[in-house]
């Protein structure tokens, strides 16, 4: 990962959908897709023209590497990928429905969920910029907390900026006290937040932007995404606020990690706030309009 200019690590796993778009107990024919909230962003970040690796471990079994082999076919450094001889790659399933898509998980003893510690050595953040993580990780496994808060440490020691977002999932959780404690402490530890103000309210009960701000103790910069309302960033320029553009919504999945893509593409442009929330909005807009969780930026301008 010689060069890298953003890290992402996380578990990606084989995501299994209908192609018709009917609930799954109804639909005739699926289809094989690949999904993971890290590697979404490097692949929009190198979309983006920046250099960006993605770092996790994979089953050795057919899922693991068509995953490995798409994330790596966008331009994303895979070579701090491991594949692991026991533990199989995650999978989960989309049903979608009148109330929107739910997702079932069987991720369970992944490969990715076996992340420790030791896996921090194979990530090298001397000439990093950027180190981005999500709460995703930190509820897969005691090894893959442990994991995130040793790469946040590290990631200060060597001046690298931390990217976090909260990315709430209430499945992979324990329970919701644990969920809002241990996310409310690695956000603290951040020097960027991405969270949702829904979420947010879910977990800390912050109704509002400023809320989520006071209650994070004002990060370097946090973003609270607002859904089709807009997103509101508060950092040493101030606060400022772009709204969500008018989109036909086709499938809400994955918006968040493209907007994320977008913003910290933007950040690392250099482009001022408002530019970047733009940015951000625009890649979240086509990846709404879709039933994908990740559109190219080549194939939709």
């Amino acid at each position: 990962m010689t060069g890298t200019a953003v890290v992402c690590l996380g578990e990606t796993m084989a995501q299994v959908g209908p192609v018709d778009g009917l609930p799954l107990e109804h639909s005739r024919e699926l289809r094989l897709a690949v999904a993971g909230a890290e590697s979404t962003v490097a692949q929009y970040l190198a979309d983006l023209g920046h250099r960006a690796a993605w770092v996790s471990r994979v089953g050795d079994d057919p899922f693991g590497r068509r995953i490995v082999g798409a994330v790596g076919a966008r331009g994303v450094d895979v070579s701090g990928v491991e594949v692991d001889p026991v533990a199989p790659t995650g999978v989960y399933f989309k049903d979608p429905g009148p109330d929107g898509t739910r997702v079932h998980y069987y991720r369970a003893g992944s490969a990715a969920s076996r992340m420790s510690v030791a896996d921090a050595d194979r990530l090298h953040l001397r000439d990093t910029r950027l180190l981005h993580l999500t709460g995703i990780t930190p509820a897969l496994s005691e090894g893959c907390d442990a994991l995130v808060r040793a790469l946040i440490a590290r990631a200060r020691d060597s001046g690298t900026l931390v990217s976090f977002d909260v990315n709430y999932r209430p499945a992979l959780w324990a329970s919701a006290r644990r969920a809002a404690d241990t996310l409310s402490e690695l956000a603290r530890l951040a020097d960027l937040v991405l969270v949702g103000r829904d979420e947010a309210e879910a977990l800390w009960s912050t109704p509002t932007a400023d809320d989520i701000r006071q209650h994070l103790h004002a990060p370097g910069i946090l973003v609270v995404k607002d859904g089709d309302i807009g997103a509101t960033e508060f950092g040493p320029d101030g606060t400022h606020f772009v709204a969500a553009p008018v989109v036909d919504v086709v499938e809400a999945v994955g918006a968040g990690d493209a907007f994320a893509g977008g913003y910290l593409g933007g950040l690392l442009d250099g482009a001022p706030p408002r530019e970047r929330l733009s940015l951000g909005h625009r890649l979240a807009g086509r990846t709404l309009s879709s039933i994908e969780d990740y559109v190219p930026v080549t194939e939709r301008g």
